[in-house]
């Protein structure tokens, strides 16, 4: 079960302002001031994080959605404590019993068999090889990647197989792969995608506490494309009157640092997310949450969110179509609108069990 909403001080370092109940909880807790709480009487708390592992039986997830460029993805973790208080896999907690808020972020998982069951799945004499993206829910390179490396043995499995591969993050710490991708990269195996929402350190920090600093991002950019990896830029989400006037900067910057596409989401407040988002503006940034919510729901029907296809990534309407058209302009105008190579699936091979006959030869 989750643990109750928060009241008083608001935790360090983390995006979600309180635990709220997830929807499948048949009791629902919401913090309230009872008059003893002051801020001047507590110092913010910080609050630990644990990283549990996770039984699975496979590894590769399949999807049918037309809005997302792949039909399959590894996520090696669930929850992620880089705090993004707009990340859409919040809601995905609450199927685990936990809060989408604090728990997201702070109550995390990890699959220690990724590696051996990709291997298994992809040797699989029914398997036809198709680009698997990394990284579509939670960050594949959030901080405890450091002392577990899943995301690096899936890598490394993927590097075995000579299977195509995407993967998207806002960490540094993908740096510490570079030996791996930078060959997949060369050989057109493998691209990646790098997330910068804004270039303003002190909007960062508040919307992605534990994430990398822009200025940290780019450099990932010109690293990534330095060693041979096609690296484009997402400006994602994109939120109206909060960072959307930061675009074509965001491009801009992206594009000197060699990105050679871009891409954009507009912000997306499915289930949970919504209250908990509402939270974080009118705590981070009163003076404009009344209208930063009027801007969404002015994209989205009237509602906080739209969930279907063809509508969920971009809105609709005036707000929607402007975000829309400045974008395209920037990326026309910075050199990223190009299309990426494809990646080249030819390559794909089942490597020899060791000790058979063939790695005598």
């Amino acid at each position: 079960m989750s643990s109750p909403a928060r009241s008083g001080p608001v935790p360090r370092g983390r995006g979600a302002r309180s635990n709220r109940s997830g929807r499948f909880e048949s009791q629902a807790r919401e913090a309230f001031d009872d008059g003893w709480v002051r801020e001047e009487d507590e110092e913010p708390g910080q609050i630990a994080t644990t990283v549990q592992p996770m039984k699975s039986r496979t590894i590769i997830a399949r999807n049918t959605s037309p809005d997302v460029g792949f039909d399959r993805s590894i996520n090696p973790y669930r929850g992620c404590s880089h705090g993004c208080i707009y990340c859409y896999a919040r809601p995905a907690h609450a199927f685990l019993g936990l809060s989408p808020g604090l728990d997201f972020e702070s109550r995390l998982f990890f699959k220690p068999e990724a590696g051996k069951l990709l291997a298994a799945e992809l040797s699989k004499t029914s398997y036809k090889p198709g680009v698997i993206h990394i990284g579509g829910d939670t960050d594949p390179y959030q901080p405890d990647e450091k002392r577990l490396g899943v995301t690096r043995e899936v890598i490394e499995t993927l590097q075995r197989f000579r299977h195509p591969f995407s993967i998207i993050t806002k960490s540094t710490l993908i740096l510490r792969d570079l030996d791996v991708l930078g060959e997949m990269g060369r050989a057109g195996l493998a691209r990646a995608a790098v997330s910068i929402t804004s270039l303003d350190r002190k909007l960062a920090r508040s919307m992605e506490p534990r994430a990398a600093t822009p200025e940290r991002r780019l450099e990932v950019v010109r690293r990534l494309t330095e060693a041979g990896v096609p690296t484009v830029v997402m400006f994602a989400p994109a939120i109206p009157s909060l960072n959307d006037h930061e675009m074509e900067a965001v491009l801009q910057r992206s594009a000197e640092a060699g990105a050679i596409g871009a891409g954009y989401v507009a912000l997306r407040l499915p289930l949970e997310i919504k209250d908990l988002f509402e939270e974080w503006l009118e705590t981070d940034h009163p003076d404009r949450a009344k209208r930063v919510m009027s801007l969404v729901r002015q994209m989205r029907g009237g509602a906080a969110y739209q969930s279907e296809w063809g509508r969920r990534m971009t809105g609709e309407g005036p707000v929607a179509d402007a975000m829309r058209q400045r974008f395209a302009l920037a990326r026309k105008r910075f050199g990223l609108e190009g299309r990426l190579p494809p990646l080249d699936l030819s390559q794909f091979a089942v490597p020899p069990a060791p000790g058979s006959q063939m790695s005598l030869f």
